[in-house]
């Protein structure tokens, strides 16, 4: 085939793990992929991640390193019969000793019903499945098929990583590594800007600004020319959305609701899907509001579900009230910190539960002492009795750090007084 026909991002795609730049939280040494690939034992994943992130490369790389017999389908044009042919594949081949491979690329968009038709299989070991998807697999992905697979999160490439991916393009694509056009290092820059940690986005946008300079040292006016004449920015069917539900979350964080209320507009002009800004309203709402005003949870939850059931154009009103509220409300994000601070802790340790915490249910565990000991709170003055409830390897260990702001500043001010003895919450 005329490779002048086929887009840089293809023709670049890396072909060997070497050539792969980036992703080293999951190519290192001892991490995921990496152990994938060097024990060549697959399992099945979903690789979650921005567009341009090259979870389709990955998905790719393992398939080659791990000689499966590889199916790469679009959920956007595959059905369920596409799904169930490489499934019978994957039954012959398994009785022959060999594994099948079945991507799925934006599995996302696979209703509940077309997902449940993978799980069998998956579950037997007929298929080894590796889904793509550019949503939270919490709110896309069946539970169920999340349960046998494991969550794989890529991140946006740095600006570091995108400019070595993109001089690797000038200096290794046949077409590109001929041309005498020139690239200074500051349109680079601005090129690897533009392009937002997307690695397709920044290859498309070289191969378009090469191809407008024709073989002339590349300009500002030829960038621009770029930009304006190719889909960057947005793409309603989700792949390149980053930017703007990035600008949009940022603003209401930044408590600018001018901002907010037009980025969402421009999400809903492009086709965003509204229930993906809803879901995002709902995380924000816990992340970085939390307990300061804890009815923005409720309030984003109650928009959510209204707008999955009244749709557009009359969502857009719901979403736009919900956005104003979050970006004027108080921030905190104590919460957020609270449970990554456990996470690290609760991940790293095995200590036992105190025996009075601990669920009785019968005779011979009450006799063993569980339960002895506890103090029921409701016994007591005002419901509450200084006890140690956490291990006593951390019994005097904080997560959660209450702010001054909103409600927040009461919940403080309540947990100092009932946890005075024990100086928390000074």
């Amino acid at each position: 085939m005329n490779s002048s026909i086929i887009p840089l991002p293809e023709r670049c795609r890396p072909k060997i793990l070497e050539e792969y730049i980036g992703q080293k939280h999951i190519l290192s040494d001892g991490k995921i992929i990496k152990s994938i690939l060097e024990n060549k034992k697959i399992f099945s994943l979903i690789l979650w991640g921005d567009s341009g992130t090259g979870k389709t490369t990955l998905a790719k790389l393992i398939a080659n390193h791990c000689d499966l017999d590889s199916h790469f389908l679009s959920s956007i044009s595959a059905g369920v019969g596409d799904v169930r042919k490489v499934i019978s594949l994957g039954q012959k081949n398994r009785k022959d000793g060999k594994q099948t491979l079945l991507f799925l690329d934006e599995i996302h968009r696979f209703n509940k019903a077309q997902q449940d038709a993978v799980l069998g299989a998956v579950e037997s070991g007929d298929i080894i499945l590796i889904g793509a998807t550019t949503e939270n697999p919490s709110f896309s992905v069946i539970s169920p098929l999340l349960s046998r697979t494991r969550v794989v999160k890529l991140n946006l490439f740095t600006e570091d990583e995108l400019e070595q991916i993109l001089l690797n393009a000038i200096e290794t694509d046949q077409i590109l590594s001929e041309s005498q056009t020139f690239l200074s290092k500051e349109i680079l820059r601005k090129m690897v800007k533009l392009a937002g940690g997307d690695a397709r986005r920044g290859l498309n946008l070289l191969e378009t600004v090469f191809y407008i300079a024709k073989e002339n040292e590349i300009t500002l006016d030829h960038l621009d020319e770029a930009i304006k004449n190719s889909v960057l920015y947005y793409d309603k069917a989700g792949d390149k959305h980053y930017d703007t539900i990035s600008a949009f979350i940022k603003s209401l964080r930044g408590s600018d609701p001018d901002a907010a209320v037009y980025y969402l507009a421009k999400m809903l002009l492009a086709g965003e899907d509204p229930m993906f800004v809803a879901r995002r309203m709902v995380i924000l709402a816990s992340e970085d509001i939390g307990n300061a005003v804890p009815q923005a949870l409720s309030m984003s939850v109650s928009t959510m579900t209204a707008v999955q059931n009244i749709g557009m154009p009359e969502s857009r009103i719901i979403l736009s009230q919900c956005a104003i509220f979050l970006a004027s409300s108080p921030k905190s994000n104590a919460s957020y910190v609270a449970i990554n601070s456990a996470n690290e802790i609760a991940a790293n340790s095995n200590f036992e539960i105190p025996l009075y915490l601990r669920n009785a249910p019968t005779d011979l565990m009450k006799n063993m002492g569980y339960k002895e000991g506890y103090k029921y709170p409701h016994d007591f003055p005002s419901g509450f009795v200084e006890e140690t409830y956490l291990p006593k390897e951390i019994s005097r260990k904080m997560f959660y750090f209450p702010t001054e702001l909103g409600s927040e500043k009461n919940i403080k001010n309540r947990l100092k007084q009932l946890w005075i003895k024990l100086k928390k919450y000074n």
